[in-house]
């Protein structure tokens, strides 16, 4: 219980971030169209300063253990969603943004300062498993079912550059390269702005939204469902079956940076590749401001229920 207070208090600063990014939309002192900006500083600079600074940690083989580990949490966790969402797109007749909207999360902007907020800063490099194995189905998987192109775009996968950041880290981290301080702190002081800045980001990009229309579809209730509640509650039913926080060392923890990235919103990307391949965007928008709202309680429960089962 505990932990869940915590998680809803950590929660509640960044929505409360959020509003102040809708509140300046609002009032025209910015524009929707300059949350480009802020994208740019947030995908390019905070994000990978963010990745590299997780790998500044000690290396040992509880380490390296965790992170085989979170990477096969991560790479099945993706092949569940991937089989629930194909066993429930005819009966719950998901359109393609919806089937994608309960596959993808959000991670890459929430993940991070809750695991912060919740564990230790050494176990952030665990969050980079999820990360590298739902961009790589971004852009294979989640662009096909956009464009009808099965071809996967190994440069767009290769040259993204969170896998460049992570392939820097990880070089740092098994070379045994530790940064100087000064350097080191300062990619740890850019690295944590990205909870803020991905909620400013956030608040912009929904001012641009009419609220009435976010909160009167009935139907994108089914997505929310879906993504917050049904698909995680099915990960809690498995991992507690299969026993899984036993299989290594600090198992539990390093499981609960999986099931975090689990449990975040809609994924910022599949809205931003929508606009791009001409796919319902405005469907898209309106299903990442609704699950992004509704996180805020359904998250805390989630993660309640985590420490209680497992």
């Amino acid at each position: 219980m505990q932990i869940s207070l915590i998680l809803m208090e950590e929660i509640a600063k960044l929505f409360l971030i959020m509003f102040m990014g809708y509140a300046l939309v609002k009032t025209k002192l910015l524009r929707v169209q300059d949350s480009k900006v802020v994208s740019v500083i947030l995908v390019y600079l905070v994000i990978p300063c963010m990745i590299v600074h997780a790998f500044q940690i000690d290396d040992s083989p509880q380490v390296r253990t965790g992170l085989l580990f979170a990477f096969a949490a991560a790479a099945a966790v993706h092949v569940l969603f991937l089989l629930f969402t194909a066993i429930l797109r005819k009966p719950c007749r998901l359109s393609t943004i919806e089937q994608l909207t309960v596959i993808y999360t959000n991670a890459g902007i929430l993940v991070v300062p809750l695991i912060q907020a919740l564990l230790e800063q050494q176990y952030v490099v665990y969050s980079c498993g999820f990360l590298v194995v739902q961009l790589v189905l971004i852009w294979t998987h989640c662009r096909s079912k956009l464009t009808a192109d099965n071809g996967i775009q190994w440069k767009k996968i290769l040259w993204n550059i969170n896998v460049i950041s992570i392939f820097i880290g990880a070089v740092l981290f098994l070379c045994h390269i530790t940064l100087p301080s000064v350097i080191d702190d300062t990619i740890q002081m850019t690295g944590d702005m990205v909870g803020p800045m991905g909620m400013l980001l956030a608040g912009m990009v929904i001012a641009d939204i009419p609220l009435k229309q976010v909160f009167t579809a009935w139907g994108n209730y089914k997505t929310v469902l879906l993504r917050l509640l049904v698909y995680p509650l099915l990960l809690l039913v498995l991992f507690r079956v299969m026993h899984v926080t036993g299989m290594v060392a600090d198992g539990k923890n390093i499981l609960l940076t999986v099931f975090l990235a689990c449990i975040t919103p809609a994924c910022a990307t599949v809205t931003s590749m929508a606009q791009l391949y001409d796919k319902d965007a405005a469907k898209s928008s309106v299903l990442y401001v609704l699950t992004t709202i509704c996180s805020i309680v359904t998250m805390p429960i989630m993660i309640g229920l985590y420490c209680a089962w497992l």
